[in-house]
């Protein structure tokens, strides 16, 4: 393992010769603290884009911290979403499962949008993660972890829903200016000190780590940013402007994301001050795409195309992950909960549905990952178009996708279930098949000119979602009306997104 493996050859032999001079209590307790149980830290940001870091867009965007993380661990260029918003997306992290399996398909429901534009009536939307679930913080409590919840939820959605309702023994939610109330959905401006909240959630979040330090963790740290509305501190915007400029975006935008990476840059300092770095598992990733355009990505949140899912992730366990690693295989937020149970050597609860597979094997490099495929599946509407969408009026219609090796297949519901099928393939624009191995902008459909790769890629999507039961929409909407001239114009932003 590089320098990993000779790092720790030169502290084994300091520590034998060391050994006379240590009191027998003290190696004791350091022995204990190199066979326990791995902690876990996942960092999940709120809307960073996969080009919204700066070891990811050729250092246009400024996130030092960030960096320094990328290099010290495993950078993963092929990690996704399972949902192309927030709440699906942290649904399917913390149950392990896709999201037909709990329902969970959009921020509050899945008509949004100009609904005599629908052509189909949607799937209901589920509003929070059925108790049934047991989520990953359920099954690490139930293996002896301390675990912690912070910043946002956006599961809330009737009895049992909450964060301490949910394996959390603590919970803690703040945009910089007291606590909020437990499951609350707001967006809500912070103090200057602290305008996203990105150093108070930070705060809470060591406090935790500092308190259950002699025993494991698990801190899910879940910042607001840099989903809007965009707040950086009053310096910060000033001391960004330039970068601001030359990456074409605000200084709000640029602002709120160099202290969101501020904020990971204290919180690793306090880890490693602890004495907690060496046996920390860090997890940073984001739960979907921006709301800005991710070229060369095409896209941006709420669409199913690359921007819209394809996110920044990094991994960092000392000892294991070997720093400056960079893997290409692709992985989604699914798999995080069978890898922190196997880092955690935990069996998952008897009953439990996992659709993800864990990345141990992989971060230690014994093999790779038995899985073929990701799924996506979205049987409703999203208002608001994306940059190079398919769409003049919604960021998404009903869509279910397939990514294998290389290849991406889409398989829109309304031109399958109302324009033929299968059988009118050659006009009905039901299907689009990207080459993302050669075209990861997603300009060049495919679908027509490699007919064999798109009826496998089809078959494995449709037996797929036989498999998980997924649900179709099927019935036409009756109040329908087909757009004459100029597209309706989209609705302006909520930050509900």
């Amino acid at each position: 393992m590089g320098a990993t493996i000779d790092r720790r050859a030169f502290v084994e032999t300091v520590a034998s010769g060391m050994a006379a001079l240590i009191a027998p209590g003290t190696i004791h307790a350091q022995d204990r603290q190199s066979r326990r149980k791995p902690n876990i830290l996942l960092i999940l940001a709120d809307d960073l884009g996969w080009g919204d870091v700066g070891y990811q867009s050729q250092g246009r965007f400024v996130t030092p911290n960030i960096d320094r993380l990328a290099r010290e661990g495993a950078v993963f260029t092929n990690a996704y979403a399972c949902a192309a918003n927030c709440a699906p997306s942290r649904a399917c992290l913390l149950s392990g499962a896709y999201t037909p399996r709990h329902g969970v398909y959009a921020v509050d429901a899945t008509d949004r949008g100009p609904r005599d534009q629908m052509r189909m009536v949607p799937i209901p939307n589920t509003p929070g993660l059925n108790t049934s679930f047991v989520t990953m913080a359920e099954a690490l409590r139930g293996a002896g972890y301390a675990t912690g919840h912070f910043g946002k939820w956006h599961l809330t959605g009737g009895p049992g829903t909450l964060p301490s309702e949910q394996g959390f023994d603590v919970t803690h939610d703040s945009f910089g200016d007291g606590p909020v109330t437990e499951g609350s959905e707001q967006n809500l401006p912070g103090p200057e000190t602290d305008p996203k909240g990105v150093f108070t959630l930070t705060r809470k979040a060591v406090q935790f780590m500092a308190a259950n330090r002699e025993r494991p963790f698990f801190c899910y740290l879940a910042h607001h940013a840099i989903h809007g509305p965009l707040q950086a501190r009053t310096s910060t915007r000033v001391r960004m402007e330039q970068h601001a400029r030359e990456a074409g975006v605000s200084s709000e935008y640029m602002g709120c994301t160099y202290d969101f990476d501020d904020s990971i840059g204290r919180l690793l300092a306090d880890l490693k001050q602890l004495g907690l770095e060496e046996n920390t598992l860090v997890v940073f990733t984001s739960d979907n795409g921006a709301l800005r355009a991710q070229e060369p990505l095409r896209g941006s949140k709420g669409c199913y195309y690359e921007g819209g899912i394809r996110e920044p992730f990094i991994v960092r366990w000392p000892g294991v992950v070997r720093p400056r690693t960079v893997c290409e295989a692709p992985i989604a937020l699914v798999d995080l909960y069978p890898t922190f149970l196997a880092a955690a050597g935990v069996v998952p609860h008897a009953g439990t549905k996992l659709d993800g597979v864990s990345l141990v094997p992989l971060l230690q490099r014994r093999g790779g990952l038995r899985r073929t495929s990701i799924y996506w599946h979205f049987p409703g509407y999203l208002d608001r178009p994306v940059s190079r969408g398919r769409d003049p009026v919604f960021r998404t219609r009903p869509v279910s996708v397939i990514r294998k090796g290389d290849w991406k297949l889409f398989l829109y519901h309304e031109e399958w279930q109302l324009d033929g099928g299968r059988d009118a393939l050659a006009s009905n624009n039901a299907v689009e098949l990207y080459d993302l191995g050669h075209d990861v902008g997603e300009r060049d459909n495919l679908a027509l000119r490699n007919p064999a790769k798109r009826d496998e890629l089809l078959g494995d999507l449709l037996r797929w979602m036989t498999r998980v039961q997924a649900p179709m929409p099927t019935k036409r909407n009756p109040g329908y009306r087909p757009a004459t001239g100029a597209a309706k114009a989209p609705e302006r932003p909520r930050w509900r997104t």
